[in-house]
């Protein structure tokens, strides 16, 4: 059994994989380190054999998650990197160290689910946009501010108030902060569709649009063209990753039998 953990710049996702694991995603915020609940609960599990990672957040939640594994169960973390070429999926960065390894997990998750084209959106503490072909080839993606932070950087240079409260009109607001909330979630959602759009014709067919990260629901009465969620999307590359290696592990014994 391995633990999959997913260690984004606000939340931690973890699940365990493996034979008699039930596929159960459970997130905490990690405030750049390990949470006392969930160093709890870990200390009630059956201690993996791997602790697997994808890893965008800072440094300090890193090194406390090995603290961690290593006085729990006395194995260390293994950091999951991308390459440009795996499980089918060809990244566009010339650079895969440049590339977020959450959003080439959910590439990888995306194409073997569903050989389709596919746009992705990631709304999480940044919304991150990723457009795949059905053959596997990467196009490339582009990044906004998630909401949070979209709102943020506004208030911050000016003397307006922040709201809580969501905004009850679709398109616009009829007051100042509602209009920057309102602001947020259109503007990624206007992208979505210019996005979308512009794949539909580079594919020759319409593609599927898959949304996943904290504020995919959020979002979704912003969106104007047919989107499904995938909160897991990025556990899910992960968890594929595992397993086609696990396959090519097993193709060799037999091969050397």
């Amino acid at each position: 059994m391995n633990l999959l953990v997913d260690i984004g710049n606000t939340n931690l996702r973890w699940t365990l994989e493996g034979a008699g694991a039930e596929w159960l995603v459970r997130i905490v915020r990690h405030s750049d380190a390990i949470p006392i609940d969930l160093l709890a609960t870990w200390e009630r599990i059956q201690p993996p054999e791997r602790v697997l990672v994808s890893h965008v957040g800072g440094a300090s939640v890193a090194e406390a998650l090995g603290r961690v594994t290593r006085a729990l169960w006395r194995v260390e973390p293994e950091y999951v990197h991308v390459v440009p070429v795996a499980a089918g999926v060809r990244i566009a960065y010339e650079n895969p160290d440049r590339f977020g390894v959450d959003r080439w997990l959910a590439l990888i998750a995306a194409y073997n689910d569903c050989r389709r084209a596919t746009l992705i959106l990631d709304a999480g503490t940044a919304a991150t946009f990723d457009l795949l072909l059905a053959n596997g080839r990467h196009l490339g993606g582009v990044i906004l501010p998630g909401v949070e932070m979209m709102r943020t950087s506004l208030l911050m240079g000016t003397h307006i108030p922040r709201v809580v409260s969501e905004p009850t009109e679709r398109e616009w607001a009829t007051d100042t902060a509602a209009a920057i909330a309102a602001g947020s979630l259109g503007a990624i959602a206007a992208l979505a569709t210019r996005l979308y759009d512009r794949l539909a014709e580079t594919a020759g067919e319409s593609p599927r649009f898959v949304l996943t990260g904290g504020d995919a629901e959020r979002l979704r009465p912003y969106l104007d063209r047919p989107s499904e969620t995938d909160p897991d999307l990025v556990l899910r590359g992960l968890a594929m990753l595992v397993d086609e290696a696990r396959k090519k592990e097993g193709d060799g014994a037999h091969g050397r039998t």
